[in-house]
């Protein structure tokens, strides 16, 4: 399952085909990521000698913020998902050079238009249509979209091989192993650390954390996200998700992979080899590295982000992952374990609570409750078949109307 990063790694290490990306499109772009990638294009602009063009921009709702980035970027197209935004952005774009779109049959023209590099930074299962449109078509794909891998890994890295482009994580996590993985000799490699920040409630109890608000929840400690992420990150279903997606990525057992809490975030993540040397890559918390990371990948380009200071830098500690006190860690492993469709089912009713919880139906320590409620209905049965678009598809809505189901019976 890990060929595409694999051919990734190999092709052309020197650039020596002269192949950039140049041409972008950043889906997602008015989410946390997506602004983070425009303006780090931006000042690649203003400090490289070639420039990068805008192909498409695609937003869920915020037709403001899409529109000024349109107009400021030069982009081609512009796209709102949700189609009752569409004479709003029509409107905001009105005597410009940009064309205008709305829903998903605009989202997937987007998809298919001629980007060499595209930025997949829609959250959730919403993201893996156009994902997959533009892997099949060729295009270099960045992923900040975890999504994709946990619920349709094989369908999308099937799409990837079919493709011929290249695969690049940008979770800083997965981004830091990538750095540092020698994907020629994976024997070598005993371990994967997979570091987590252990969120705002790291070293809260089980009974501090029932109360836990909105508010409190989407304070991460360190880094700037949207809502639906930092909630993943209180409860670290979002570390579960990463590990699901590590296991995708990289030809390292999953037994291998370990979870370890690192809260300043300065290491983000780490690969031990058999000789007992443990390569780490480093950097502040800001998302605009590894997404440099992956924009200029294999060479290197300037980021506006804070570099390290290492004479004032804090102390690094490190503690165990506690999956009693965060069972969402427990859940994405057992999902992985049984793999086939499992992960699917995991990430649509998370997806549901969080939901819920975000519009103040449920409860904090709820979203993973009803996650594992949904998880134990399906018996797992469901997973043992083979993956397919449709039954990915399939999995997904079933799961979803199962947590809506539960969540109106938990309903605070």
């Amino acid at each position: 399952m890990d060929l595409s990063l694999q051919s990734a790694t190999a092709a052309d290490p020197d650039n020596s085909s002269g192949r950039e990306p140049r041409r972008v499109s950043v889906f997602g772009s008015t989410g946390s990521v997506g602004v983070s990638t425009l303006d780090l294009i931006e000042y690649t602009n203003k400090h490289s000698e070639k420039e990068l063009e805008i192909v498409a921009l695609t937003a869920n709702t915020n037709v403001e913020l899409l529109a000024r980035q349109a107009i400021t970027m030069r982009a081609q197209f512009a796209v709102v998902a949700d189609e009752t935004k569409y004479l709003d952005l029509k409107e905001l774009l009105q005597g410009t050079d940009v064309a205008v779109g709305a829903g998903e049959e605009a989202m997937q023209q987007a998809a298919e238009m001629d980007a060499d590099w595209v930025m997949a930074a829609i959250v959730g299962a919403a993201g893996l249509q156009t994902s997959l449109t533009a892997a099949r078509r060729g295009a270099d794909i960045a992923f900040a979209n975890k999504e994709c891998l946990v619920c349709a890994g094989s369908v999308f890295l099937d799409a990837m091989a079919q493709g011929g482009g290249r695969l690049l994580p940008v979770d800083s996590e997965h981004n830091a192993i990538f750095q540092v993985y020698d994907f020629d000799r994976p024997e070598r490699i005993t371990r994967i650390l997979l570091t987590a920040s252990g969120g705002p409630f790291r070293t809260w109890s089980r009974d501090q954390m029932a109360q836990v608000t909105v508010e409190q929840a989407v304070n991460h400690p360190n880094w700037s996200m949207g809502a639906k992420i930092s909630i993943d990150s209180a409860t670290m279903m979002n570390k579960g998700l990463e590990l699901i997606e590590a296991a995708r990525l990289f030809p390292t057992p999953s037994s291998d992979i370990e979870i370890i809490v690192h809260p300043q975030s300065v290491i983000h993540s780490m690969v031990e080899y058999v000789d007992g040397s443990v390569l780490a890559q480093m950097g502040t918390p800001d998302m605009r590295t590894p997404i440099a990371s992956a924009l200029a990948w294999p060479d290197r380009v300037a980021s506006p982000s804070a570099k390290l200071d290492f004479h004032t830098l804090t102390d690094l500690t490190f503690e165990m992952a506690d999956a009693e006190k965060f069972p969402a860690l427990r859940l994405a492993r057992e999902a992985l374990e049984l793999d086939g469709l499992a992960p699917t089912a995991l990430n649509a009713a998370n997806e549901i609570a969080v939901e819920a919880f975000l519009n103040r139906h449920l409860n904090f320590l709820d979203i993973t409750a009803v996650t594992e409620q949904v998880l134990d209905s399906f018996g797992f049965a469901v997973c043992r078949d083979g993956i397919s678009l449709e039954n990915v598809l399939e999995t997904d809505r079933d799961a979803r109307h199962k947590a809506r189901e539960i969540v109106a019976k938990l309903s605070c």
